[in-house]
């Protein structure tokens, strides 16, 4: 039966994820069969597994650090905000129905015997399971229901290690105040600290780690520093808060400028990270009209309700700034829930997403969407349509199928001539064939469900090319430059470990494990 250690955290967004990812790759450099796991996450960024079964995106990238394949089991519960009452709830991978926070509270009794089952089953496959908390184990409001944190701890008897977030001030309070409010037996478990997130002079910090262990008489684990730019998918759009530094209205000489529309209920931002690591790109996050005039091209990403930001994009001016985008000669795209908004229509007949029936797309596109109860969860292979402009660099054309997953409840269908983006080929492994999509014909509209299309290097590759060709820009110098994406998250693995395994006690955590 494999050995356990859990990652909790003062909060969110602390990096408890990123940590179990390092831990994962480290422990998998050390020669041991280990996985991630999660019991219940909350987010809007999912991944499918190859039997077509829905996780949250951190777990999928836990896994992959910790050179497992992603499987369900690592995350048996996973929660999709809706609205601010009300969640979808996922369960070994599959949509059971939306849930209000007390009828979630009801379910959770049903909840934890899949959790266990869950757990039961890595803990028999694998030496060492990483599990991450949620949230805090300290909210006295949660702590009665909680499944995600001390519970956990308690059944897979791991020891307890707590994260703290150092850059956003206060973390000695918080270390301190979240051992105060756990239970004697609960702030037993909890093994050390590791202090996340540090820039500065590490002399500088000692006496407050003093005072951290005198007071708790537990033991600093480690001290990590902020690590910037390090290429890891984010879990959810928690991350968006701390928007980039970039003026989005800075002309950068060379520089493809592609503006993500930020909704209010934005999915699966993920697909876009490949696109940042480009160096002829720039990539920006618009929540204001006045930002995206500079774009050369516009995304509408998925989106959990489509309708209600489809409503948020009118209301705050932002459909009349993308139209001006493509008069002006860019491009725009939607994924997922961004080709339903680029559509002439979306209907929700049976309330799937939100009390709005109705609604009138951006009308970019001809298609019109309507809404189902069934959710489509699948990997897929597809190749591009014929329907495409004719290719402006033969050098850059696409090699071989395109890799991507679908995540959607939507059915949408083309109108008058307007041809397919993309032809599917393969879901979950059976062989298909079936459209999907949609282009306009001069090819500077378009939209897809399939995610995780610009992970394809030879695709993304071309896209940029395109771009840059319609623009009259030259190539860049020694030719146009792509990233592998596989490789170079195979290379932000390691870059973690690394500065990991050196200011963390591992030989401690061994111990306690």
């Amino acid at each position: 039966m494999a050995k356990a250690v859990m990652i909790q955290g003062t909060g969110s967004h602390v990096g408890k994820s990123t940590l179990v990812t390092a831990l994962c790759r480290i422990f998998s450099q050390d020669g041991y069969r280990v996985a991630p796991f999660k019991a219940q996450n909350m987010a809007l960024n999912s991944y499918i597994t190859q039997d077509g079964c829905e996780i949250g995106r951190a777990q999928a990238v836990q896994a992959l650090a910790a050179r497992a394949e992603p499987k369900v089991e690592m995350n048996p519960i996973l929660l999709k905000a809706m609205s601010d009452l009300g969640a979808q709830v996922i369960v070994l991978g599959k949509v059971i129905g939306n849930m209000k926070a007390r009828e979630y509270q009801k379910f959770k009794q049903n909840a934890w015997k899949v959790i266990k089952t869950a757990y039961a089953k890595l803990e028999s496959s694998y030496d060492l399971v990483v599990i991450e908390g949620a949230g805090s184990p300290a909210e006295i409001n949660l702590k009665k229901h909680d499944i995600a944190n001390m519970r956990m701890a308690r059944m897979a008897k791991a020891p307890v290690i707590l994260v703290g977030d150092i850059d956003r001030g206060g973390v000695f309070a918080s270390m301190v105040g979240t051992l105060e409010l756990l239970k004697p037996s609960e702030r037993a478990s909890v093994a050390g600290f590791v202090i996340n997130k540090f820039r500065g002079d590490y002399e500088l910090l000692t006496d407050g780690l003093r005072f951290l262990e005198r007071k708790t008489r537990k033991p600093v684990l480690g001290v990590i520093p902020y690590m910037p730019d390090l290429f890891l998918e984010e879990e959810d759009s928690v991350a968006l808060d701390y928007p980039m530094t970039l003026n989005p209205n800075l002309s950068i000489l060379n520089k493809v400028r592609i503006g993500i529309i930020h909704l209010p209920h934005i999915s699966n931002f993920t697909d876009f990270d490949p696109l940042k690591k480009e160096p002829d790109v720039e990539v920006f996050y618009v929540r204001e009209k006045c930002e995206i005039a500079s774009a050369d091209v516009v995304i509408l990403p998925g989106s959990k309700n489509t309708i209600e930001d489809l409503i948020y994009i009118r209301r705050v001016g932002l459909d009349q700034e993308i139209l001006k985008v493509y008069q002006q000669g860019g491009q725009v795209i939607g994924i997922c829930g961004g080709i339903q908004m680029l559509g002439k229509t979306i209907r929700d007949p049976h309330g799937v997403e939100s009390n709005y029936k109705k609604a009138e797309g951006l009308g970019l596109l001809a298609v019109e969407t309507v809404l189902t109860t069934k959710k489509i969860t699948a990997q897929v292979r597809a190749s591009m349509s014929e329907a495409w402009p004719e290719n402006p660099d033969p050098g850059s054309a696409v090699k071989g199928l395109l890799s991507g997953y679908e995540i959607h409840m939507g059915c949408t269908r083309r109108l008058d001539v307007t041809h397919p983006a993309f032809t599917i080929l393969k879901r979950n492994g059976r062989r298909i064939c079936q459209e999907d999509g949609a282009i306009s014909s001069d090819g500077r509209v378009w939209g897809t469900y399939l995610h995780g299309l610009f992970e394809n290097d030879s695709f993304r590759k071309w896209f940029l090319t395109r771009i840059r060709v319609q623009k009259g820009w030259t190539r860049l110098a020694g030719g146009m430059s792509t990233v592998h994406y596989v490789q170079e998250r195979e290379w932000a693995f390691d870059r973690l470990s690394q500065v990991v395994r050196k200011h963390l006690d591992l030989k401690r955590i061994y111990e306690l494990i």
